[in-house]
């Protein structure tokens, strides 16, 4: 997901987009701890969209103050 689509996002929508990317993380290390996972590159996409919904969620907060 790119930085501008996160953007123009609320603060709301980008909580519950983080939510549903913890939740595949999560699915996604069982998969690897089993060996049924297919694409490994997806583990790390998942990690920096993460980080970069952090990041911000952040920005967004620290406009606020």
């Amino acid at each position: 997901m790119k930085a501008t689509d996160l953007r123009a996002m609320s603060q709301d929508e980008l909580r519950v987009e983080l939510t549903s990317l913890k939740k595949e993380q999560f699915n996604l290390r069982f998969q690897a701890a089993s060996g049924q996972m297919e694409n490994t590159a997806q583990v790390r996409k998942i990690r920096r969209d993460v980080a970069r919904i952090n990041t911000i969620l952040t920005e967004q907060a620290e406009a606020k103050e």
